[in-house]
C-alpha cells in the first residue's frame, strides 16, 4: 500500500466512526456531555491540532536550517558569470 492509500483509509475509518458515533448509529451509550459537547467539536480540535503540529514542524526545521557554503560559492561564482555576460551585451550594472 502506498502512503496515500494508508492515509485515505485512516481518513475514511475515522471519519466513518466519528460519523457512527456522532448520529447514534451504534449501541454504544456515551455519556451527554460527550455526545453533545465534545463529539461536535472534535473536528475543529482535530483540525487546530495539525495546524499547531505543522506549523511547528516548520518552524523548527526552518530554525535547524543547515547552511550550504558549496551552494553559497557555487552561487557568487554564477551571479560574476551572468554579470560579466551582461557588461559584455552593453548592460551598465552596478
Amino acid at each position: 500500500m502506498t502512503r496515500a492509500t494508508e492515509a485515505a483509509t485512516f481518513f475514511g475509518i475515522t471519519a466513518t466512526l466519528y460519523l457512527a458515533l456522532l448520529f447514534q448509529w451504534l449501541p454504544i451509550t456515551l455519556p451527554k456531555t460527550v455526545q453533545e459537547f465534545t463529539l461536535p467539536v472534535l473536528p475543529w480540535w482535530a483540525l487546530v491540532t495539525f495546524g499547531a503540529y505543522s506549523l511547528g514542524n516548520i518552524g523548527y526545521h526552518v530554525l535547524t536550517f543547515r547552511d550550504c557554503p558549496e551552494a553559497y560559492d557555487e552561487l557568487q561564482v554564477q551571479i560574476s558569470q551572468a554579470q560579466n555576460d551582461l557588461r559584455s551585451k552593453g548592460v551598465s550594472i552596478k
